[in-house]
């Protein structure tokens, strides 16, 4: 571990992977979804990315078909669906999904409707994954289930329906709720869901000890805006 990183040892008791930060950025979905993100703020996200091999940019739908024009295969994109709430109706979903994809996205983050699995209508909830999953297709599908929002029998259900639809990963948060990704959840994913289901963490993970906490607990993805600020003090400090 190097000097003056206990930072997440003692956050959260668990192993701490000691990693560079470029290691890490391969884990890392680079993230800007402000409602007043502009062009030139998310050109400079895409730039970010690139120049530190992050796996993705998350971008709002509107700017992915822009995105892919301008950086082609030199960047993979992510989108969110249903965001940040998640209630809109499963056709629309689909719509917006399709669209997506036309316009060049690889990589899909989709909310469920919670106000569905706060109604008990879990086969619905269940349904709505295996729809989007099938559009979806050989892309990818991360099922964002917001647990600030969920009982611990609500995070098991949506890990059996995430498992049963064939989705790519079970994702903690859309950073937009009452609270962010958590240590606890992700032990919970990992006892839960099928042995094909990755985890991607998002929400409030912003510094290095905590990217690597995560990682450490078994998550194949973070969704992080603060990366990139990371990568450059790493680099300003000679780690680099």
């Amino acid at each position: 571990m190097r000097p003056g990183s206990s930072g997440a040892s003692q956050m959260t008791g668990n192993e701490v992977l000691d990693l560079e930060m470029k290691e890490i950025m391969r884990h890392v979905d680079h993230t800007l979804l402000k409602p007043f993100a502009a062009w030139e703020d998310i050109q400079q996200l895409c730039e970010e990315a690139v120049a530190y091999g992050a796996a993705s940019v998350c971008v709002p739908p509107c700017f992915v078909k822009k995105i892919h024009d301008a950086y082609g295969s030199a960047l993979t994109i992510c989108t969110v669906i249903g965001f940040p709430l998640g209630y809109s109706t499963t056709a629309a979903k689909l719509a917006e999904t399709r669209q997506a994809i036309e316009d060049g996205a690889a990589e899909i983050d989709m909310v469920v409707n919670i106000a569905e699995i706060k109604s008990g209508n879990y086969a619905a909830v269940a349904e709505e994954i295996r729809q989007l999953k099938q559009a979806v297709g050989d892309k990818i599908l991360k099922v964002i289930v917001e647990t600030c929002y969920l009982t611990e029998n609500e995070k098991v259900v949506l890990c059996r329906a995430v498992t049963a639809a064939k989705a790519d990963y079970i994702k903690t948060s859309t950073g937009f709720g009452t609270a962010g990704a958590a240590l606890e959840d992700i032990e919970l994913f990992k006892r839960r869901i099928g042995p094909k289901v990755k985890i991607k963490a998002a929400g409030g993970i912003r510094t290095r000890e905590a990217m690597e906490a995560f990682l450490a607990a078994g998550c194949d993805r973070i969704g992080s805006s603060s990366s990139a600020a990371l990568m450059k003090e790493e680099a300003s400090a000679g780690g680099c």
